[in-house]
């Protein structure tokens, strides 16, 4: 069953559920953002792993996405999404805190370190399978936008506040101490989520047969095919991700330093400036969407997300002018991103039918993830063939030409989440199921 909708929504500031999920999420993305940190400073310092190790430790992480239709599949013929939820955080707990312990037995390896990296990744698409199902009970369909700017501005925040706290914790307690805090933030998040109140109901299947794994992931991933909504808004958000990973923030790390030839703190500084744009794309999203429709801000979103990474590419003059145009470019695509996702989540939680949400999860996770480490890869050969300032614009004009995705749509035509509106967009006169 959906969270019914009401026609004035009710301020989720007193929906004591979403303030539990809420504070869960926001205590484990904090934690995200020490771990993010801490794991390549314990391969690097602690055990010298060379850039290639490095660059596998990331590629693991994100490794487990490509199973993500499967896992989804499976996922949504369980009734206690909440307990897989739980469970997933429970793990990355449980694998988190290993680190330390073998730090103070002396016996961290490469190899831990990339148990650590796969293991977390397929908890991660657990969490993010089982998620869709129990969002939509625990939020009213008219406060989803609400809800989804408040879990992002909470992201937002961790991004900005996160890596200085992380910084700090690590240079004060070591990188594999400082992943503690990470291990407790899941517990925590577990010991929220698990405490919500929350009615479950099995899926059901009209007393049929309930088909094999196979064909259930291939159910989800033809019904994205199918739905007009989902299928521009994954085309989108794929080619986005591919191109932004072109353009990735190693790279771009990368080009500050050799083409820009700014020092590390002024870096630091400038990325840290821009990442407020998230924080207040974040914030503004649910203005926007009633202001211009939920569809447009879709659309323009898409565009200023990728657009920017053009203005650091192009940066050059005195110092002032290059660190700004990387702080601007970093700020922008942050409102950008925020008002892209926000919105384009939202969109997506009120056309999926209940039956539906973790296999749709799973394939977009599949296409939506899995595209990143390819988009990455073919950085670093633009990089290497060409240049970094070649790689940068490559992902800046490819990303934003993702628009094309939409304009042959019905999203721009969406003005709201009404069932009404978005079966008119589509074009088909009646609501779109929801469940």
């Amino acid at each position: 069953m959906t969270a019914p909708a009401t026609d004035t929504p009710a301020s989720l500031w007193r929906n004591a559920r979403f303030r539990r999920f809420w504070a869960g999420q926001s205590i484990s993305e904090f934690g995200d953002r020490i771990t993010e940190l801490a794991l390549p400073l314990i391969a690097v310092t602690a055990l010298g792993a060379s850039a290639n190790q490095v660059a596998w430790l990331t590629a693991l992480i994100w490794t487990p996405n490509l199973l993500g239709i499967f896992l989804g599949a499976w996922v949504d013929r369980r009734v206690h999404k909440r307990r897989l939820m739980v469970l997933a955080d429970l793990v990355r707990g449980a694998v988190l805190i290993s680190l330390p312990v073998a730090y103070l037995l002396d016996a961290v390896s490469l190899g831990q370190l990339y148990a650590v990296a796969l293991l977390t990744g397929a908890a991660a698409v657990l969490f993010s399978t089982a998620y869709p199902p129990f969002f939509v009970q625990l939020v009213p369909r008219s406060s989803y936008v609400e809800a989804n700017s408040k879990l992002s501005t909470s992201r937002s925040v961790s991004y900005v506040v996160g890596p200085a706290v992380g910084g700090g914790l690590v240079q004060a307690l070591t990188a594999p101490v400082a992943v503690v805090v990470d291990a407790l933030s899941y517990l925590a998040s577990a010991f929220l989520i698990g405490r919500i109140p929350l009615g479950e109901h099995r899926a059901d299947t009209g007393g049929t047969a309930v088909p094999s794994l196979l064909r259930r992931a291939g159910e989800g991933l033809a019904f994205v095919g199918r739905h007009p909504v989902l299928r521009a808004g994954l085309g989108c958000a794929a080619t986005v991700n591919f191109f932004t990973f072109v353009a990735g923030s190693g790279l771009m790390v990368l080009f500050a330093s050799r083409v820009l030839g700014l020092s590390a703190g002024v870096i630091g500084l400038a990325m840290g400036i821009g990442s407020t744009g998230a924080l207040l794309g974040a914030v503004i999203a649910p203005r926007v969407s009633r202001r211009i429709g939920v569809g447009r801000s879709i659309v323009v979103g898409a565009v200023l997300f990728p657009a920017p990474i053009a203005i650091a590419a192009c940066a050059g003059g005195p110092l002032w002018a290059r660190a700004g145009a990387l702080a601007a470019a970093r700020f922008l695509s942050g409102v950008g991103v925020m008002l892209f996702d926000v919105n384009l989540n939202s969109l997506q939680t009120s056309v999926i039918p209940d039956g539906m949400r973790s296999r749709v999860a799973g394939a977009y996770s599949t296409l939506n993830y899995g595209i990143r480490p390819v988009g990455a890869l073919v950085g670093g050969l633009l990089a290497t063939v060409f240049d970094l300032r070649t790689a940068l614009l490559v992902g800046a004009v490819g990303g934003a030409l993702s628009l094309l995705w939409l304009l042959s749509s019905p999203i721009p035509r969406i003005h709201s989440l009404a069932a009404d509106d978005v079966a008119t967009a589509r074009g088909d006169g009646e609501p779109s199921r929801t469940g």
